[in-house]
């Protein structure tokens, strides 16, 4: 008879701690001991644990560590999940945490299925996902930078007397800023050439996205977003990266409970509470989406730039009849009628944008129906 094993593995950059649970309910668990975090290291404990022919079933919490564990024992032939960290069950009273206590925790937990796993993705998607956290990190990076210079001009009384700024106005009155003390010129000149490397550095991983993008497995599914009102090429391109396959979701509903826009709640009895938005999942790809959800508070129009977009090929253009993996769609007048009514029937009365005050969106269900295909 087969026995079944479960391994949890409590990781960290150096060392990796293993405690293992009998698959027999009630049965013995026991802290194995702790091995280097190294392939010829991970390889013999497989083979050690399975040298009576046992199942194994690892797991393991995600974090810095990345995929690469999974992945060595998936190709060695073994179960392996990695463990969203924020849902495992904790005892409330527990104050004590240790390497050993965290692995028994971990073995014991999978043995009872009481794990949540998250998805992992292939090499070549987090390839593409680290990329455009790149750009993400690089644009906080400028937002920075612009914020160092601004302060540096308020602080010696240098205030732009236009409305708005780094226009090209802005950039104009800039190169007119002049000090007194070369010290301060020195430093003046040292911010503005930081903002100038840090913008070069977002244009810079915006192309090299935009160059990568057609050797990606999912670069239909990103085309076909960006048919969608206020979603262009970064927007859909970020979207699809955090999350992955959409298929795992069975409707919208989960798709926003995913990317934390749903709201929190705290109801006993015939009180209910609901607050905020949880901002559970990728803030990244929750920032992108709301970002876009912002152009539904105007009425729909064709603007310059996009009348513009079928002469440059522009892949909101290019959907209908050329992508086959992605249902098209079609740019017709009945389509901006219901842009239009769309607009009228979500639209709030104070002119804001909520999120969670409704018990369906059309937007939601129509961008999930269109990624799940």
């Amino acid at each position: 008879m087969q026995h079944t094993i479960f391994i949890g593995l409590d990781v960290h950059k150096a060392t990796i701690s293993v405690a293992v649970a009998g698959g027999e309910r009630g049965g013995e668990v026991r802290h194995w001991g702790a091995i280097p975090h190294r392939p010829d290291h991970v390889r013999k404990l497989a083979e050690g644990l399975g040298a009576d022919g046992c199942q194994l079933y690892f797991c393991y919490e995600a974090g810095p560590c990345g995929y690469g564990l999974h992945r060595q024992l998936v190709e060695l032939g073994h179960d392996c999940i990695v463990v969203a960290p924020s849902l495992i069950p904790m005892k409330a009273g527990d104050r004590v945490k240790t390497d050993r206590r965290d692995a028994v925790m971990l073995a014991k937990l999978h043995r009872a299925g009481e794990l949540t796993a998250v998805w992992v993705p292939d090499t070549a998607h987090e390839a593409m996902r680290d990329l455009v956290r790149a750009r993400a990190t690089a644009v906080r990076v400028v937002g920075k930078a612009r914020q160092h210079l601004q302060g540096f001009l308020l602080r010696h009384g240098r205030i732009y007397a236009g409305k708005k700024g780094w226009t090209v106005a802005y950039r104009r009155w800039l190169t007119t800023v002049r000090f007194q003390h070369p010290a301060q010129q020195i430093v003046f000149q040292d911010y503005v050439d930081a903002v100038a490397d840090a913008e070069a550095r977002v244009e810079r991983l915006t192309g090299q996205i935009a160059e990568l993008l057609p050797t990606w497995n999912l670069a239909p599914v990103v085309e076909a977003v960006q048919a969608m009102r206020g979603v262009a090429f970064i927007v859909a391109v970020t979207v699809v990266a955090e999350v992955g396959d959409f298929h795992r979701f069975d409707n919208p509903r989960q798709l926003m409970a995913y990317l934390g826009l749903t709201p929190t709640e705290h109801s006993s009895g015939a009180t209910v509470r609901r607050g905020g938005i949880t901002k559970a999942g990728s803030g990244l790809a929750r920032r992108a989406l709301i970002e876009g959800a912002w152009s539904y508070r105007m009425q729909a129009r064709v603007s310059r730039k996009l009348h513009d977009r079928p002469a440059k090929g522009h892949p909101r253009h290019r959907l209908e009849g050329t992508v086959a993996d992605v249902p098209a769609l079609q740019a017709s007048g009945s389509r901006w009628q219901g842009e239009g009514r769309g607009h009228d029937r979500h639209r709030p009365r104070d002119g804001r944008l909520h999120l969670g005050h409704r018990q369906s969106s059309d937007g939601v269900s129509s961008m999930t129906s269109l990624l799940r295909g």
